[in-house]
């Protein structure tokens, strides 16, 4: 029987792992912590997926989420360019945002249910190599500094050597919902960015507020000063950069009842610097190893598409190793060739937002979006086509076009 070697039990390599055991593969998962280590821990992320990503969960049979309230269905904007500043875009399908600390333990436990073997343990690059003589595909879906550097950059899709953003996220209680429930993103240069994400966690219904901050910009002390510190403190400062950047968001705080759901463990602070790497590597002794996740493509999560990329490149290998059990350089092309144009697209397209000073035509696009409905909705039911999003977006040119054809002009 074909054997295949995971590494990390993220969204990637498990959605890969249960897709895999639906072909009744030998899969092993490799991953340094337990379903209750991960449940227990601190905050990871505030992923939102959407719809184009829960339709690959019903696939996989992971779709239903019963005694959760996690779906929405706008994204409101305060757009940080001109005078008329708000404006709401419609999906056409709810999307969701579940905590990973519900959702991965969960995938672990249907994984395994579903004849799955996930092996805890921490892996050096010796190991993961040697992995290589033990499965005939082994793929690597998580991992930093050593495992990372295995796939080299790709220069021409990583223009940046350095973090452009500050990231500050927390699970926060005491800021009520927009009506009909969604997300809120709120632009504010030259400070950044802020998302505001309703979401399902341990308490019910929760608020991440992703602060996006421009490095040496007056929001990212929200990522230099540590919460652990002085909590008051830090939440003070929170309302302060709220009430001063997001005025549509501080409306919506009840400042009696705004604290984090579970102290510490409820915050996230870094970086993150985008790359896009090569899709695998030959190693000395003839194997392959194959890149999946955020090994593969890290992005800034300021337009959800880490995930939901890794979602739809975990169902690309899958689909290839339907076809082809040789785990040769042509197999590896073939992977790289089938998922290029949507991960591509994902990566320019995020760089381009975060891009500072902003591209040109993105504060053209956003002035639009306020009196043009048609448009709004159209960029925001691209969050699930990155490849139509980059066609829109791309380019002053594109922008120019798109606004001629929605407005007849």
């Amino acid at each position: 029987m074909t054997s295949i070697g995971i590494v990390g039990a993220g969204v990637a390599g498990l959605h890969l792992g249960l897709h895999l055991r639906q072909q009744d593969l030998d899969v092993t998962i490799y991953t340094n912590r337990t379903a209750e280590q991960v449940a227990d821990g601190r905050i990871m992320n505030s992923v939102a997926h959407m719809s184009a990503t829960i339709d690959i969960e019903h696939e996989l049979g992971i779709g239903e989420w019963p005694g959760t309230d996690a779906e929405y269905s706008y994204h409101y904007h305060y757009n940080g360019w001109g005078d008329d500043r708000r404006f709401k875009g419609v999906f056409e399908k709810p999307a969701r945002i579940i905590d990973y600390r519900i959702y991965l333990p969960r995938l672990m436990a249907e994984f395994e249910a579903r004849g799955g073997r996930l092996e805890i343990r921490d892996l050096s690059v010796a190991e993961i190599e040697a992995l290589t003589e033990q499965h005939d595909l082994v793929v690597v879906s998580t991992g930093k500094g050593e495992i990372g550097a295995l796939f080299p950059r790709r220069e021409g899709k990583s223009p940046y050597t350095s973090p452009q953003r500050k990231l500050a996220v927390g699970f926060w209680k005491g800021v009520a919902e927009r009506d009909p429930r969604g997300v809120e993103i709120s632009v504010a240069p030259p400070a950044g960015e802020l998302l505001v994400l309703p979401m399902w966690s341990f308490s019910g219904k929760v608020n991440a507020l992703l602060f996006e901050s421009v490095p040496g910009g007056p929001q990212e002390v929200l990522t230099d000063r540590r919460y652990e510190e002085d909590p008051e403190a830090y939440r003070a400062l929170t309302l302060e950069m709220l009430k001063e950047f997001h005025p549509t968001v501080y409306e919506r705080i009840d400042e009696s009842a705004f604290e984090l759901q579970n102290g510490a463990k409820d915050i996230l602070q870094g970086a993150v610097t985008p790359v896009l790497r090569e899709d695998y590597v030959l190693l000395p002794n003839g194997r392959y190893l194959l890149a999946l996740g955020d090994v593969h493509m890290t992005v800034d999560p300021v337009q959800a598409q880490g995930a939901n990329s890794a979602t739809y490149s975990a169902k690309v290998v899958a689909d290839v190793i339907r076809e082809d059990h040789v785990f040769d350089e042509r197999f590896m092309r073939k992977v790289a060739r089938r998922r290029a144009e949507r991960l591509e697209a994902s990566t320019d397209w995020v760089n381009i937002i975060i891009q500072n000073p902003p591209a040109e035509q993105i504060p053209l696009l956003f002035t639009e979006m306020v009196h043009n409905q048609e448009l709004a909705n159209r960029f925001t039911e691209n969050f699930n086509y990155p490849i139509r999003q980059i066609d829109l977006l791309g380019s002053p040119e594109r922008v120019a076009a798109a606004i001629a054809a929605t407005t007849g002009e």
